[in-house]
């Protein structure tokens, strides 16, 4: 039996960074606990009422958030409140398959298109790093809103 994988993501804001990652993904935030969520609602303002409801105080509302994938195969991603910042390169960082089939221009065009995109949404582009064969086809290294790093592939 294979386990699974949950990733966990120290934050200073747990819900910001969780919409990020949601947009970038294509994931989504489950509901809460016990709350069947008509279709169409949004699980974020069911997250605030049943918190409310549960007498959680409003300052610790944020203390954490997850996503998962709609489709059930990716890992579910977990945002955890932390009060320090984050002080060096992570030592695990996560690989978005943006362009898997495509090569040379056409791949980096559409790495650059994605990385244009997530910049508007609060990420940074730190490096590209050009195709070089046999061995890489071209990537582009990026920081979500937080600093965490990851790469455009």
């Amino acid at each position: 039996m294979s386990a699974t994988v949950q990733i966990t993501f120290d934050a200073h804001d747990p819900r910001a960074l969780s919409l990020f990652w949601r947009e970038v993904l294509g994931y989504v935030h489950p509901g809460p606990p016990g709350v069947d969520l008509a279709p169409g609602a949004d699980p974020l303002v069911a997250w605030d009422e049943f918190l409310a409801a549960s007498g959680v105080p409003e300052a610790q509302r944020n203390s954490a958030s997850a996503l998962e994938d709609p489709e059930g195969a990716g890992p579910r991603l977990f945002f955890q409140q932390v009060p320090e910042d984050k002080v060096a390169k992570n030592r695990l960082h996560l690989d978005v398959r943006t362009a898997p089939e495509l090569r040379g221009d056409e791949r980096m065009a559409a790495l650059e298109a994605r990385s244009a995109q997530l910049i508007a949404l609060g990420a940074t582009r730190l490096e590209r790093h050009q195709p070089e064969a046999p061995m890489s086809i071209g990537f582009l290294v990026m920081a979500d809103p937080e600093g965490n790093e990851f790469c455009l592939d």
